[in-house]
């Protein structure tokens, strides 16, 4: 595996004024420069307790998760406008609560949005899993609401623990749902057909199986998989061609990037490029069990990524078809460059490639905070919301001088 680039440096003035202003709702724009000697220009724009997810509305507004149960409308300029009501109520309990928000393709039309959450079993608080809603928002200058809200998912089985929920969500070309399901902190559901933890699920924006997927005819949950054998992920999306990414917390080393390809299996908890957390080893590694499907991109020491887009914008022309990943761990903002050899296959809901895409680390960007989340807005500006209370944010364009 490469060698990582240096970590980013950030000058002590303007790192001084990016700690200062962490709870401010906004600060005079800092310079951050990058291992790859790009300088970007960081405006903080709000503060939130936890913020967990972002997306941008059509007409330019936003709406922010914060994990403990908020859902946020922003303005354009990032200010906060007000609460959504009506939201599922949530627990903040390790790393469950509020999740994801993304809208529906014709949002404008059918105000339909998708929203993730974590839910306790309500005849054994210690048993949890993560669910999805589909739901109507209806707007006001100063918030909103959610209504018609329906049940379209859940984790099968709730199990013990608080985390590797992952339920991050991203809607595909053909216009159905993609669904992250982590393996719980549980291992073995990841390979286990019968539950749909550890896997990326493919169903209707009604949560209902695909004819096309991979395992239909199985009946029951695996009529519903895209993909097995996954840890923790908390990033998924599709590139220009239609190809879905998501990338994945490994153990003790080894997050992955992943191309997810129909019906492969990721390997986990049978190989990983890292180790558990009592030193155990693996069976193996994946390039010696080329059964089980090699990640893209793969870190030791471990950035634990959250949030993922592939830009495609014009403020960052030279950046067209880069991945950027948020690092919690890591504290930093990742940029990851795409190769391409030849290779015949298919992305989820997306269109036929005769290409091979493998993926190389090209920058860090980094100011001290863990990054939860990461979109690019309409104006082409790459947004980032910091993670825990106080975190802000963070809007990204280049610097004047780069």
């Amino acid at each position: 595996m490469k060698s990582l680039p240096s970590r980013l440096f950030v000058t002590a003035a303007s790192f001084t004024a990016l700690t200062a202003c962490a709870t401010a709702q906004t600060s005079e724009p800092m310079t951050v420069t990058g291992s790859d000697g790009t300088a970007l220009t960081a405006e903080a724009l709000a503060t939130f307790d936890g913020a967990w997810a972002m997306t941008f509305l059509p007409d330019g507004r936003a709406l922010v998760t914060e994990q403990a149960g908020d859902l946020w409308l922003l303005d354009t300029d990032g200010a906060k406008l007000g609460k959504i009501s009506n939201v599922p109520a949530v627990e903040k309990r390790g790393q469950g609560g509020l999740g994801d928000i993304i809208i529906h393709p014709d949002f404008a039309e059918n105000g339909t949005v998708f929203l993730s959450y974590v839910e306790r079993d309500p005849d054994d608080d210690t048993l949890s899993g993560a669910a999805v809603d589909r739901a109507t928002l209806s707007l006001t200058p100063e918030g909103g609401s959610l209504s018609n809200v329906t049940r379209i998912w859940e984790q099968s089985n709730k199990v013990t623990g608080n985390g590797h929920y992952s339920h991050r969500l991203a809607v595909a070309p053909d216009g159905n749902l993609i669904i992250t399901s982590g393996e719980r902190q549980h291992f073995s559901p990841a390979q286990n057909m019968q539950m749909n933890l550890g896997k990326i699920i493919r169903v209707t924006t009604d949560g209902e199986p695909l004819e096309d997927n991979p395992f239909y005819g199985n009946g029951g949950i695996a009529d519903t998989v895209w993909s097995l054998g996954h840890r923790n992920m908390l990033g998924v999306t599709f590139d220009a061609d239609g190809q879905l990414w998501a990338h994945e917390m490994g153990p003790k080393g080894g997050d992955e990037l992943n191309r997810i390809v129909k019906g492969e299996n990721y390997g986990y908890p049978i190989v990983s490029n890292g180790e558990h957390y009592n030193g155990k080893q693996f069976f193996g590694n994946h390039e010696n069990h080329p059964i089980y499907e090699n990640p893209a991109l793969s870190w030791t020491p471990v950035i634990s990524p959250a949030g993922l887009v592939i830009y495609d914008g014009d403020t960052f022309a030279e950046w067209q078809g880069d991945a950027f990943i948020g690092g919690l761990s890591s504290q930093a903002l990742i940029r990851v460059e795409f190769q391409q050899t030849p290779l015949d296959n298919m992305g989820a809901g997306g269109t036929s490639s005769t290409m091979e895409t493998t993926a190389t680390e090209a920058g860090r960007y980094e100011w001290g905070k863990r990054i939860r989340e990461v979109e690019q807005g309409p104006d082409g500006a790459i947004y980032v919301l910091e993670d825990d209370p106080g975190g802000r944010l963070i809007k990204l364009t280049p610097a004047a001088d780069s």
